[in-house]
């Protein structure tokens, strides 16, 4: 399994790191056969899984839910656990605990957390603090959705151009070992990945970031999201609805069992 010294030296190296999220058992244990570096148990997990509106939902019990399923799903990938909304915010001490509870009872081998106001700097300082890797989260960070007013690209003007290239020094100062760039301009993400000696995984911010990560759900076509840089690799969607379809109709056409599906004949 990669640890927290391996992701900035293949960045050194000039090795493109790989991340998917996953969220339970099932697509833990395929995404780990694909052979990424790394995986995301993402709060994203409030939309694709559990319906919510956004991921500002998602509470500490969902995320400990979600993460022990994935890691009974692996056997040597490294696990990122994000930080959900409210619980890194509120003070330092329910900050690390917030931050222990992801690592001991959820399996997890690092947390994410969003933001580089100087609040999350010191929420930042004292994970680490703590002997806990951390992960940054710059840009278009979802937890900041009603401050956005929206999924909006950031970094577009001047200011919060040269804003982020700060905070993206200050998380790097403050202890993390990486930095997701979401929704940003690709020069922007460019010039962050090579100011910085800690990788930037990018999903939405161009081609120069050190890596790319992508929603399980989204890869593999079975949400109808359609960001501009997602690239749908299948579309399961279609195929499920088919097979469900199909199954529906033997079923009621009496097709569906026949004798060579009955494992236990009566003798």
């Amino acid at each position: 399994m990669l640890t927290v010294k391996d992701f900035p030296k293949m960045k050194a190296d000039g090795k493109i790191i790989t991340s998917l999220t996953a969220y339970d058992y099932s697509s833990a244990q395929l995404t780990e056969l694909a052979g990424v570096d790394f995986i995301l148990v993402g709060d994203s997990l409030g939309m694709v899984v559990l319906g919510y509106e956004s991921t500002i939902q998602v509470t500490m019990e969902d995320m400990l839910h979600h993460i022990k399923a994935v890691k009974r799903g692996t056997k040597d990938t490294f696990i990122v656990a994000d930080m959900p909304y409210k619980s890194f915010h509120i003070s330092t001490e329910r900050t690390k605990e917030n931050a222990f509870r992801l690592i001991i009872e959820g399996g997890a081998n690092a947390v994410k957390l969003e933001g580089g106001t100087s609040s999350r700097l010191d929420a930042i300082r004292a994970i680490v603090d703590c002997e806990i890797p951390v992960v940054a989260h710059l840009g278009l960070t979802p937890q900041s959705v009603n401050k956005f007013g929206g999924y909006k690209v950031q970094g577009k003007a001047e200011l919060e151009y040269q804003k982020l290239i700060q905070q993206s020094k200050d998380v790097e100062e403050a202890g993390a070992f990486m930095l997701v760039l979401e929704g940003i301009p690709e020069q922007l993400g460019k010039e962050i990945s090579e100011t910085l000696t800690i990788p930037t995984i990018g999903i939405g911010a161009g081609r120069y970031t050190d890596g790319q990560i992508l929603v399980y759900h989204d890869l593999l076509g079975l949400t109808a999201l359609e960001p501009k840089f997602l690239k749908k690799y299948t579309m399961l969607n279609d195929e499920i609805v088919k097979a469900v379809a199909q199954y529906v109709s033997e079923v009621r056409e009496k097709k569906f069992p026949q004798e060579k599906h009955v494992y236990f004949p009566i003798k």
